[in-house]
């Protein structure tokens, strides 16, 4: 699976089986070099030959859905693992809490007075990765791009001098936006606030930007449930989870969310 596209025509690629650096991998009458072995299961690949890499993807690979669906992708897919956010080609999943947003829905929120604002997110392993150390403070986020328009910048600082409250759609949003916190407090210009948030949230954590979070129900040992146990509380998320089971929720990308006042 495509992770990161990178400009020295290399990428990050999740793959299964064994690999080491040096092998030469055939696909297509293509060739594709492993140029390093990053992490279990991640390499860096190198294509020769005209075309890049995510070319091939394009042409040849599939929707990278959920591999807990346990089924192979299906043409619908192409539209409903879209959120209404999507534009820009880079994400390698959806950042699956605004796959329950729809326009109508905006329309509504809209009526009631709450200020919509968008940006631009690639979300990657740092979003999914399992946490798989002892010590869940030794955990390495890998980054993920984004980029914040100078209206969204402009429309948060508003509303939290206005007193009012931020509410992320999703963890990928909230770890955005927190890891650009001081720029922006300090921003100034007209070009879009890009970085990569490689920033690890979890219980003790103090939020700077986001005051409301809507989000799925996570899988256990990973970074976006412990994320939103850092704003919600260890307690209350329990009793969310719980209720949740008793009554049925349907759980993570395709499932049924929360809002974390």
């Amino acid at each position: 699976m495509l992770l990161e596209k990178h400009r020295d025509e290399q990428s990050m690629v999740l793959y299964r089986g064994r690999l080491k650096k040096g092998d030469t991998l055939i696909t297509h009458n293509r060739e594709l070099a492993v140029t390093e072995i990053v992490d279990q299961g991640i390499a860096r690949i190198s294509v020769s030959g005209d075309g890049s890499l995510s070319d091939l993807f394009e042409h040849f690979g599939a929707v990278p859905i959920p591999p807990y669906l346990k089924r192979d992708a299906e043409a619908i897919d192409q539209e409903r693992y879209q959120t209404v956010f999507a534009e820009l080609p880079g994400s390698v999943a959806a950042p699956t809490a605004s796959l329950n947003m729809t326009g109508e829905l905006f329309e509504k929120l809209q009526l009631q007075g709450v200020d919509i604002a968008s940006l631009a997110l690639h979300v990657g392993l740092g979003t999914f990765l399992p946490i798989r150390v002892d010590s869940f403070e030794e955990h390495v986020m890998h980054r993920e791009f984004y980029s914040i328009p100078p209206s969204t910048v402009d429309k948060i600082r508003r509303t939290k001098a206005a007193g009012g409250r931020v509410v992320a759609v999703g963890t990928t949003v909230t770890r955005a936006l927190e890891h650009a916190s001081a720029s922006i407090t300090a921003f100034s210009g007209d070009a879009p606030l890009t970085g990569e948030a490689d920033i690890f949230i979890y219980p003790g954590y103090q939020f700077r930007v986001i005051d409301l979070l809507l989000t799925n129900f996570h899988a256990p040992r990973s970074t976006v449930l412990m994320l939103t146990a850092a704003l919600a509380g260890h307690g209350n998320l329990q009793k969310a989870y719980n209720e949740a089971l008793l009554e049925g929720y349907n759980f993570l990308s395709y499932g049924d969310s929360m809002l974390i006042l």
